[in-house]
């Protein structure tokens, strides 16, 4: 089969809470990429996720449980839920067969059936034989043969794969762009204000938002224009203490988060400007730079602060955040709006240095006179001898120094330091490595 090109024709799995549709998703992909957890409400916003299924590639779109009644919280997700019907090109209806069609579920089927997209009712538990005939009962709900499935233990998963590539149209409803919007993970502790970043710019409700912390536990991509540019977003859940003391779905959301900064190019790092920096700020920013990524710190709540905050944030940067002076930094305000638009211009100028490659004779002409000035210290009684640097990479810029002797960790800080004074590099972490040649033929890579 030829290698599909353009946009993915989309599925979206609906359904009220706690009936399944993440673990549907994972047997989907055939890997756990949806938090699946038994407590009802675990998916808050629509996730989409790329399947591949007998050659044919599409996008499965996981929702939040859809309840018509709900309201808060549970209001919020049920839009995410009837954005997700609107935009794809095939609905799974997802039905708790042990449970049976509830009230919820018939005023769901009602919407359903006016819907001018082909729709698949699923009727999910049915572990074996004998619980087929509760997946008879779903026929009730005027939406066709109900097809009875186990997600859990991937009973007749295959056959409702079937289904759905033969109800899916030859070219996706919606054209969108591939290729072209550059990656931003929008990371940080939870409850920083992430979600209401990502609404501000994509001027609609695209995420949930709940004053309680952790409130995004997936990743939620959107597509916005800041700055006359469109840009991916991906609103990730907070990043906790250590992957390795969370438990449940915050283990795995925190794995996703992690996964969502290596997929993108340049992170924004927020930070609540009206608290102290913390230690999971920091962890986070380490996360990044470890990465490779674009780094761009924003501070929220900016517009909150007094005079007394504004200095004393002023020495915790200047305490804290001294080893990455290079990063790039803005004061926004999520909430009104405040200095969000100057956030086009930060990413820009980071991804531009990420993505700066410095001519070799330049670069060599600049760290022999470099040398010749500040030569590296000896060791061992010898000095050791920097015989040439190359540039090895971009995204992020890797240098290769090759020496005659091993180079200490404060001289490499040095050199670096140098290299961003004569060549910018300003929002991105650089990395140097020395090779060092200790004779004819011998060559010993050192990080």
């Amino acid at each position: 089969m030829s290698e599909q090109t353009g946009p993915l024709p989309v599925v979206a799995i609906v359904g009220r809470p706690n009936v399944g549709k993440s673990t549907l998703v994972n047997r989907f992909l055939g890997r756990r990429a949806a938090v699946v957890q038994d407590t009802p409400g675990v998916t808050r916003d629509r996730i989409a996720y790329e399947a591949l299924w007998n050659g044919k590639r599409f996008t499965v779109v996981d929702t939040g449980g859809w309840d018509p009644r709900a309201s808060g919280l549970g209001a919020s997700i049920t839009r995410q839920a009837e954005y997700a019907m609107r935009t794809s090109d095939v609905i799974v209806f997802v039905v708790d067969s042990q449970v049976g069609a509830t009230d919820t579920d018939l005023a769901a089927a009602r919407i359903l059936r006016r819907s001018d997209r082909p729709v698949i009712l699923v009727a999910n538990k049915v572990d074996d034989e004998r619980s087929e005939s509760n997946a008879a009962e779903l026929w009730s709900l005027g939406l066709g043969e109900p097809q009875p499935v186990s997600a859990l233990h991937g009973r007749a998963s295959g056959d409702l794969l079937d289904l759905v590539l033969d109800a899916l149209p030859e070219a996706p409803r919606e054209q969108e762009e591939e290729g072209g919007p550059r990656r931003v993970a929008l990371v940080g502790r939870p409850n920083v204000g992430k979600s209401s970043l990502i609404n501000r710019v994509a001027r609609e409700e695209r995420s949930v938002v709940d004053s309680v912390a952790g409130t995004t536990v997936d990743p939620v991509d959107s597509i916005v224009t800041l700055g006359g540019e469109e840009w991916r977003f991906v609103d990730t859940a907070g990043l906790r203490r250590k992957v390795n003391t969370a438990s449940g779905m915050e283990y795995y959301a925190s794995l996703r988060t992690e996964a969502a900064i290596q997929a993108a190019e340049v992170a924004v790092v927020l930070v609540a400007a009206d608290e102290v920096v913390s230690e999971q700020d920091q962890r986070v920013i380490t996360q990044v730079i470890e990465a490779g990524r674009a780094l761009v710190i924003a501070f929220n709540k900016w517009d909150t602060l007094d005079e007394d905050r504004r200095l004393q944030l002023e020495r915790e940067i200047e305490r804290d955040l001294a080893r990455v002076r290079w990063a790039s930094r803005v004061n926004i305000s999520a909430k009104t709006g405040r200095g969000v638009d100057k956030l086009a211009q930060h990413l820009r100028e980071a991804l531009a240095s990420w993505e700066t490659r410095v001519p070799t004779a330049e670069l060599n002409t600049y760290v022999r006179a470099l040398v010749q000035e500040t030569p590296p210290p000896a060791r061992g009684g010898r000095a050791p001898k920097i015989k040439y640097v190359t540039q090895a990479d971009v995204r992020p810029p890797r240098f290769v120094v090759f020496s005659t002797g091993f180079l200490e960790a404060g001289y490499r800080r040095f050199l670096e330091r140098k290299l961003r004074e004569r060549f910018g590099f300003h929002g991105t972490p650089i990395e140097i490595s020395v090779k060092v040649r200790e004779g004819r033929g011998s060559e010993k890579p050192r990080s």
